[in-house]
């Protein structure tokens, strides 16, 4: 199990929470009975390669079931397991901005409980417009509550992008970032940083534009083979290999050195189901993957943005430090 009592050398989401709220705050995930554009035929069909028939929704509650039946639910077990009175609503499968506006606004109006400091809406950068984004900050301002939006990118590589089916670009991932910022609301971007197209430089990239757009919360995974998908088929086929735990923490490693230092990691690992996948986590406890890239940081004697020194015209700090 990691060491919870060995200091971190990033900025992790817990201490956000307690900063911000004065206390654990824990999120509720929500689903709702619709898909992405990359799936219908809008902007492609299948979906990402990736990506299950149920999406990244493991822990979900049925979509057919109200807002409130489903954050009911998850509070009667969350709540006295964690003794947790504040928590986020968590629209989390798919891409939950892609609904006509009039329900887009009522199931968004529902997840604002009492028990809510805020809601948080997953969704894609091609899913972002400024209607979506009113009806937000209408919310906002009636309810007082946090909005938090997180957008799927998982790599800067334009032609990862393409491999993997994900129906848009980088420049719409840029696009939806400057139009959620005029809002002000929180921005948290997912990166997978083991796709097997990518390399070390691609994951160093990724976080230098997240930085450099100054999102607030970066979510990291490494890459899970989900059975019955097309990256499925193309593992089983030998069709490309993934790279080793300890690379994965190596580029953990950089990536969150040239993240600037004010970003919140929600995570550097994810978990996903044993049964629903080929491969996940290297058939090691997720704990372990994070011991290995503390260790890594450790060893290094390095933290989050001790590599950031590439914004503000680097060229000519010379001149003005």
């Amino acid at each position: 199990m990691t060491d919870t009592t060995r200091p971190k050398r990033y900025r992790m989401v817990s201490k956000y929470y307690k900063e911000t709220y004065g206390e654990k705050v824990y999120k509720l995930p929500v689903a709702l009975p619709l898909t992405c554009p990359n799936r219908d035929g809008s902007a492609g069909v299948g979906g990402c390669t990736f990506c299950g028939e149920i999406g990244a929704g493991y822990e979900n509650r049925p979509a057919w079931m109200t807002v409130r039946m489903q954050l009911e639910e998850n509070i009667a077990h969350i709540g006295p397991k964690y003794k947790a009175k504040k928590f986020i609503p968590y629209y989390q499968n798919f891409s939950n901005t892609y609904l006509g506006l009039d329900d887009f606004k009522s199931y968004m109006e529902q997840g604002c409980i009492d028990e809510a400091v805020g809601i948080a809406i997953a969704t894609r950068p091609d899913c972002i417009a400024d209607e979506y984004l009113e009806i937000l900050a209408d919310i906002r301002d009636r309810f007082q509550k946090d909005i938090y939006i997180e957008l799927g990118l998982q790599t800067v590589n334009y032609d990862t992008l393409e491999k993997i089916n994900r129906g848009h670009d980088l420049a719409q991932f840029i696009d939806a970032v400057l139009r959620i910022k005029r809002y002000g609301f929180n921005i948290t971007t997912h990166m997978i940083v083991n796709l097997p197209w990518d390399t070390m430089k691609d994951t160093i990239e990724g976080a230098r534009i997240l930085s450099a757009l100054g999102v607030d919360q970066v979510k990291l995974h490494a890459l899970y083979i989900v059975k019955n998908t097309l990256m499925a088929k193309w593992y089983q086929e030998g069709q490309f290999t993934l790279i080793s735990a300890e690379e994965y923490a190596d580029r953990v490693v950089n990536f969150v050195r040239h993240l600037h230092p004010d970003i919140v990691l929600q995570r550097l690992v994810g978990r996903a189901p044993e049964d629903n996948t080929l491969f996940t986590n290297w058939s090691m406890g997720w704990w372990r993957v994070q011991d290995l890239i503390d260790d890594k940081l450790d060893e290094l004697d390095a933290h989050q943005g001790d590599l950031c020194d590439y914004l503000n015209g680097k060229a000519v700090r010379k001149f003005i430090d």
